[in-house]
């Protein structure tokens, strides 16, 4: 029965979109043209244009009802579809805001007026995330339009992505009952390759301080003083190294207490990602990899943590020589962290440890200046395979699980204020150039997200009774 159900959906699904393709994308284009810059307060105006297009596209795709709510920084649009409020829910999170167009000159069109090319949608957004939220919208409007919805589902679309979500979270806590739900769902993430599907399993959280290391009152002569006083950026430099061992093991005591190792089964599962080191090595113009020992450089980027000066300075750096012992040295240092460190703690671990070694010919100080928690989610969750088996009917191979090195702090604090947890349906690509000029997002995944998502309701549906 399943399977005719299915085949129905699939034949149904193909024609709706073949049919509407034109709508569909004269609809993005419409919301792609909207200027939605989050970070550049004269564009305010366009936030608030953003989120009343956003209601008009919930509401004409079958929504009970749309609603544009305030926060003190920019607008949230939140809409709804409920069946029976004994089936499950599903919550759709998505973003309306984008990045600043900077650089303008190297674009090759206008950001905010999308062409094709290539097979490509051009524009600020197509991709990050109006394309991929728009896909949702779209796979929404078949299921209500064909009477195939098999689930409850609600939309919440926020316009502070790109500069932190800072609103976010107060608004999900004053809003718990409203955004009551069993699963989120995000279309805001990449795949491996075209045809070959991957989901995101995991999010790296973040921990970020600045240190300051001071010498002598004042810069003082390297001739008379060297030898004798202690240089600020010798004495920097001897402790950042004393922060990872020779296997690549950051030394801070108590930083791998609450590290999760990853299954011996979902490392199999990542290892089946495509990677080629000299392809990789080539691209990024080095010779040799270097990470923690026992793991593979995909291993290093997704499931183990990791420690890094982002930058540092001290004394003269102008143009010619200047002989001198400086006063001060900083650096800024950052750690990605796994799912299951929470960055508070290692905050003070890191600050405990690092001020604890200084030598007695230095003052140092640490200073935290933000973070984020990481995110995980089990391969074996039931959204997840209703994810797995969405994509295997559309590319007729199982996606791959990967764990991002990167962050999207939102997610951790859904779960945590929510009480649940989010899987991760991105259908977007490594060269689709999300926050640089010519961003783009080809057609084939636009609509290949469309026909995809409708089979997650279906399985999910199915896997919650």
């Amino acid at each position: 029965m399943d399977k005719v159900k299915n085949t129905i959906i699939m034949e149904g699904l193909k024609t709706y979109i073949s049919d509407n393709k034109q709508r569909f994308l004269d609809e993005l284009f419409e919301l792609i043209r909207i200027p939605s810059i989050s970070s550049i307060e004269s564009h305010k105006p366009d936030m608030y244009k953003c989120a009343e297009q956003w209601k008009k596209i919930l509401l004409e795709g079958g929504a009970d009802k749309a609603k544009i709510f305030e926060t003190p920084g920019n607008p949230i649009t939140y809409g709804e579809k409920i069946i029976d409020e004994k089936l499950p829910t599903v919550l759709v999170y998505a973003h309306m805001d984008v990045m600043p167009v900077d650089p303008i000159d190297l674009w090759e069109s206008d950001p905010f007026e999308p062409i094709i090319k290539d097979g490509k949608i051009i524009a600020r957004g197509a991709d990050d995330d109006k394309g991929q939220s728009f896909m949702h919208a779209k796979a929404f409007e078949f299921m209500v339009k064909t009477n195939q919805l098999p689930c409850n589902v609600k939309f919440l679309i926020e316009g502070e992505e790109e500069v932190g979500s800072v609103n976010l979270p107060a608004f999900c806590e004053a809003h718990k009952e409203m955004l009551k739900s069993d699963v989120i769902l995000v279309s805001d993430t990449s795949m491996i390759a075209p045809g070959i599907p991957s989901i995101t399993t995991g999010l790296r959280g973040l921990a970020y301080w600045e240190v300051e290391v001071t010498g002598p009152n004042r810069d003082l002569h390297s001739g008379l003083f060297g030898g004798a006083v202690a240089n600020p950026i010798n004495e920097l430099t001897k402790l950042i190294a004393q922060m990872t061992d020779e296997n690549g093991h950051i030394t801070i005591p108590g930083f791998y207490d609450d590290v999760i190792e990853v299954s011996d089964a979902e490392r199999k599962k990542m290892a089946q990602a495509p990677f080629d080191p000299e392809v990789y090595k080539s691209a990024i113009g080095v010779d040799a990899l270097l990470g923690e020992a026992g793991y593979t450089p995909s291993e290093h980027t997704g499931i183990r943590p990791s420690f890094d000066v982002c930058g540092i300075w001290g004394g003269y750096t102008g143009e010619g020589a200047k002989t001198v012992l400086p006063s001060k040295a900083y650096a800024k240092i950052s750690s990605r962290l796994v799912p299951n460190q929470d960055h508070e703690k290692i905050a003070e671990l890191f600050k405990k440890h690092f001020e604890s070694i200084a030598p007695d010919c230095v003052k140092v100080k640490v200073t935290s200046l933000h973070g984020g928690q990481g995110y995980v989610c089990p391969i074996d969750l039931p959204a997840y395979q209703a994810a797995e088996r969405a994509y295997e009917k559309v590319y007729s191979r199982k996606p791959v699980p990967v764990r991002s090195g990167g962050s999207i702090p939102i997610i951790s604090e859904f779960e945590k204020i929510l009480g649940v947890k989010t899987v991760l349906m991105g259908f977007g690509l490594e060269s689709d150039a999300i926050h640089s000029p010519n961003e783009n997002y080809p057609l084939e995944q636009f609509y290949t997200g469309i026909e995809a998502i409708p089979y997650f309701y279906k399985e999910f549906a199915d896997l919650s009774k």
